[in-house]
């Protein structure tokens, strides 16, 4: 695999505003959210064999079906996360990036999931993302090439329904018009998720 331009030589950093709520927080929610994806998928894709010497190297912790669960060190925070890729990833495109759902958490930090789609394309400005779970449906907003839910409630109702299902859709619609659909399986959901959680303590 190679690493996305965007993330070449990427930094693990710190994350202002974590505890941040209201208006404030939500644009603080939105730039760690941001930095977050990055820096898990950078790290996903260094574990998978795309090195780079400019930050510590995440560990493997288990792998279950279709999910590996992560862990490194950020400093003195844990930061401990879970990725898949989809088994089906459909669209009238001739070229796309690399695509992942992540679920991460840091310690100390909240306690709450944080889910993030990568596309593997940039989004259609000031468009949604939509996923599906069985009967449950959200919509996630977007920014660049990655989606993320609204608010920690709703990344708890996400993470939820991914324990419970056994696959997930998500939709969404390139800066170019083009619409696409990937469905990731929820297979060793579960159990990576536990790993994520014990990993940092929670």
């Amino acid at each position: 695999m190679s690493l996305p331009r965007r993330i070449t030589g990427a930094r693990i950093v710190s994350f202002p505003g974590w505890n941040r709520s209201g208006d404030e927080g939500m644009f603080g929610r939105m730039v760690v959210a941001r930095l977050l994806a990055a820096a898990v998928a950078w790290g996903v894709l260094f574990v998978s064999g795309s090195p780079s010497a400019q930050t510590a190297t995440p560990t493997p912790i288990a792998t279950y079906n279709d999910w590996t669960a992560y862990s490194y060190k950020d400093g003195a925070t844990d930061v401990c996360y879970m990725a898949s890729q989809p088994k089906e990833a459909t669209g009238n495109y001739s070229q796309r990036g690399q695509i992942w759902a992540l679920i991460t958490h840091r310690a100390p930090g909240e306690a709450n999931p944080v889910v993030s789609i990568i596309a593997g394309y940039n989004y259609k400005e000031g468009s949604t993302a939509k996923v599906s779970i069985g009967d449950a449906k959200f919509t996630l907003f977007t920014q660049g090439d990655t989606a993320w839910a609204n608010t920690p409630e709703d990344d708890q109702k996400l993470v939820d329904a991914m324990k419970r299902g056994s696959r997930m859709v998500v939709t969404g619609t390139s800066w170019r018009g083009t619409d696409t659909r990937d469905t990731y399986s929820l297979s060793g959901f579960t159990k990576a998720y536990g790993d994520v959680r014990k990993a940092c303590g929670l």
